[in-house]
């Protein structure tokens, strides 16, 4: 049994007791499922597994990027990678929320609803894109790596390794040091890994567990809808580019990414995934380190697919339901915002709701009308993260194509990396 079979089955099982602890109401608070299994045993595992991943994200993406840099050893090879990676996640995003807008005002959710909430949420404004620029810049990179500020971590890196391939020779030392620190901290990862599919019962199982059946009745269509816009950017939007840009084979893509997927799935997190990813993409897509460390962790810091979608769906729901019409200027407002808030935005649990209060403050929608979703959003939130880790994978492996720089006979080997941390372990 492989490890991804294991995580799916952890899944499917996470699913079963959650729904049974759900439906039959054993999880009302201050009963025994409740306190010793939902937020007891659930919680305990499913939030040790996510901060041993979490553990893993500064100084894996600190010394993959300063060892992807050296080893692609050329500055402007670099850029270029750089420069390629930033446009096409920023065209997937302006595609996602696009096709939300659209597939939203064709099926006209929230229309006479008439829902009320009792959630609150405060909203925020949107910061100014001059100071999203300046904060890329860490005035103290060590206090950026503690607060997990990946943008600020992600340059620091890159001009350090940049430093170390200019200094040349004289830097061999400090180039073979960080080499052996990146290839320890990979090891590390299959170390969490090993307890990846009891986590992830537990994760699925609290999430089912607390998600009330009758909140998700009543915003059902609301959830159908940005779920199939989320399954039809990443079936169909980011398949036809992986296909056009590169060449590749979706299916076999789509195949050799579903692990990385559940995790995603279970963390709801881009940045706690990227460790899974990473590895997905080197072992099993064929993308040479060097690229993959620059853009995975990239991609999890300014590539927001799935959020970007579930933002234009919300707009549109919360739109109808407060009898509101935003008009042409308001949905491209809302694209333009999109677009904007995902570069710096963290991949963590949740941030989408803060993205969403930044677009509701400026096409003059009701930022309470966020609590309207609160109840299903966390379900919603491991979905499109699903979406984001897929999309980070996809552009790495049309640009490392480009570069020259993927194995096609390691992405077209349906067995390749997936025993690799088995064989690793045993010797």
């Amino acid at each position: 049994m492989n490890a991804t079979f294991k995580v799916l089955l952890g899944m499917v099982f996470g699913i079963s007791v959650g729904l049974i602890i759900n439906i039959f109401g054993f999880n009302n608070t201050g009963s025994w499922a409740n306190e010793y299994l939902t937020n007891g045993l659930f919680h305990i595992v499913g939030s040790m597994f996510v901060n041993a991943l979490k553990m893993l994200v500064v100084p894996l993406v600190f010394f993959s990027l300063v060892s992807g840099v050296c080893g692609i050893g050329d500055i402007r090879l670099l850029g270029r990678i750089g420069s390629k990676s930033f446009a096409l996640y920023l065209l997937t995003t302006a595609l996602a929320i696009a096709t939300a807008l659209v597939i939203a005002t064709f099926f006209n959710i929230g229309d006479g609803l008439n829902a009320t909430s009792d959630a609150s949420f405060s909203g925020r404004e949107a910061p100014p894109l001059s100071s999203v620029l300046v904060n890329i810049i860490p005035s103290n990179p060590i206090s950026a790596m503690s607060n997990g500020e990946m943008l600020p971590v992600i340059f620091f890196s890159i001009i350090f390794g940049v430093s170390v391939l200019m200094v040349g020779k004289k830097a061999e030392t400090v180039s073979d040091f960080i080499e052996a620190l990146n290839n320890i901290m990979m090891k590390m990862v299959s170390i969490v890994m090993a307890v990846a599919p009891y986590a992830v019962f537990c994760l699925i199982a609290k999430a089912i567990a607390n998600l009330g059946l009758d909140l998700l009745a009543q915003l059902l269509g609301y959830v159908l809808v940005l779920i199939g816009a989320l399954l039809f950017h990443l079936f169909v939007t980011m398949q036809v580019i992986l296909k056009v840009l590169s060449g590749l084979n979706p299916l076999t893509f789509l195949k050799k990414m579903r692990s990385t997927q559940v995790f995603a799935f279970s963390t709801a997190s881009s940045n706690a995934t990227i460790p899974v990813t990473l590895r997905t993409v080197t072992k099993r897509l064929g993308v040479n380190n060097s690229v993959a460390s620059f853009t995975v962790p990239f991609g999890a810091t300014i590539n927001m697919d799935g959020t970007a979608i579930m933002q234009g769906v919300a707009t549109v729901f919360i739109a109808n339901v407060y009898n509101v019409d935003l008009g042409m200027m308001g949905y491209l407002t809302v694209i333009l915002m999109s677009v904007l808030a995902s570069i710096g935005t963290a991949g963590v649990p949740g941030v989408g709701l803060i993205m969403l209060s930044m677009v509701f403050v400026q096409v003059g929608l009701p930022v309470e009308g966020i609590g309207l979703i609160l109840g299903v959003d966390r379900l919603l939130d491991m979905v499109r993260t699903a979406v984001n880790v897929s999309g980070d994978a996809a552009v790495s492996t049309i640009v490392s194509k480009s570069e020259g720089q993927l194995d096609e006979s390691v992405f077209n080997d349906p067995q390749a990396g997936n025993e690799s941390d088995l064989a690793e372990a045993k010797a």
